[in-house]
């Protein structure tokens, strides 16, 4: 199973940054409904993703990288800051989404424009990452 954790967890952060997009996209277009419906679906895949990422990360190691080079510190900044802004973000999408669900809609659009490219970010960030350790440098292999 745990072979499986980190392409289920790089699927669902893909999912989730896609719904995120499209939910902006939506709200762009003023289509409310579907905005909140898809935005939903994101906040349910990103905890599906926590929990993958949190039952993958108890047992494979963090800060493993084999690659040499100049990619090595691109690599761990790069980590560095999606650790560090996936736990800023996290709050911040839970406050959001409460935000909407209780119709306060003014404080969630001001909170909205922090909260969506930051997420964004950390969902891209993590492919990165997941694609750089599996599958250029193929940890584990």
């Amino acid at each position: 199973m745990s072979g499986v954790l980190p392409h289920l967890t790089a699927a669902l952060n893909a999912l989730a940054g896609l719904l995120v997009l499209v939910g902006f996209l939506l709200i762009r277009q003023r289509r409310k409904a579907a905005h909140r419906a898809v935005m939903t679906a994101a906040v349910v895949v990103s905890a599906l993703f926590l929990v993958s990422y949190l039952l993958h990360h108890i047992t494979a190691p963090v800060f493993v990288f084999p690659g040499q080079g100049l990619i090595r510190p691109i690599y761990f900044t790069m980590l560095v800051s999606h650790v560090a802004l996936a736990v800023v973000v996290a709050p911040m999408v839970v406050v959001t989404f409460r935000r909407a669900r209780r119709g306060d809609f003014d404080l969630h659009r001001g909170l909205a424009r922090w909260t969506f490219p930051i997420w964004l970010y950390v969902s891209a960030t993590g492919l990165a990452v997941y694609v750089l350790l599996y599958h250029v440098y193929r940890l584990g292999a």
